[in-house]
């Protein structure tokens, strides 16, 4: 795993959104950035979730979280225009965007995969994530140093069997990143990426394998290097590449 030990205020003055905030890799990342300075702006379906982390952070890091309820799967236009003012209301730029909401949906073949399913899928880890980008791009521009990381899959770089909506989904979240990081990457301090956290002892990981040994898995909170490295200022010269955690090593 890359060994990386930031300064407690590597990203002081900074703020991050993270989606998909209330458990698993997007609560460790919330939890990680605001112990390393940010002020964070935490999205989950789950309010329940949302509270508790809030409190959480509150008692460490006072006046520094932010929470906004959000169900990515009915949200449309105006919530997202709603959370990108409400971002401008309160900061001066947002310096980093982390899409880690994601829904799995059955494994089944593509014979049988349910429409229903397959819609949820494309709308949360998809279209959910174009739509908050969208919105959230004025004020990202606006900052001097901004980050976008998209969380991949390997099965969105290389199709498998019986993995469905979550593995075209991924495929599709890699050609926004692409696409966005051609667009900005010589017209604004914005820098794009991607990256594949592997398998990960999450809730996603054991419903996905439910046979499989979550003690044998790395946790979240182990992870956090290749974020905050992602997320700092040492990751700058990162832009358009398609990372994973396992094997992330920024030297050339």
């Amino acid at each position: 795993m890359f060994d990386y030990r930031p300064p407690a205020d590597l990203l002081a003055g900074r703020t991050i959104l993270v989606t998909g905030a209330g458990s698993g890799i997007g609560r460790a990342c919330t939890l990680s950035l605001l112990a390393h300075g940010a002020n964070v702006v935490m999205l989950s379906r789950s309010r329940s979730k949302l509270e508790n982390l809030y409190d959480e952070a509150e008692r460490s890091w006072p006046g520094r979280s932010f929470i906004q309820p959000i169900d990515l799967s009915r949200a449309g236009t105006d919530d997202y225009a709603a959370i990108a003012a409400s971002v401008e209301r309160q900061f001066p730029a947002l310096d980093g965007l982390v899409h880690n909401a994601a829904v799995l949906g059955p494994r089944s073949p593509i014979e049988f995969y349910p429409e229903k399913q397959w819609r949820e899928a494309m709308q949360v880890n998809v279209n959910a994530a174009f739509l908050l980008t969208q919105c959230l791009l004025p004020s990202l521009a606006k900052s001097a140093d901004a980050r976008i990381l998209f969380t991949a899959s390997s099965v969105g770089r290389e199709g498998r069997a019986w993995w469905g909506a979550y593995a075209v989904s991924k495929f599709a979240v890699e050609g926004i990143m692409q696409t966005l990081a051609a667009e900005v990457g010589t017209t604004t301090s914005i820098r794009v990426n991607s990256l594949n956290p592997g398998g990960t002892r999450t809730a996603m990981r054991a419903a996905a394998y439910p046979g499989e040994n979550p003690d044998t898995l790395p946790t979240p909170e182990s992870l956090m290097p290749v974020y905050l490295y992602l997320l700092g200022p040492d990751g700058r010269d990162l832009h358009g590449q398609a990372l994973d955690v396992r094997d992330f090593d920024p030297r050339p």
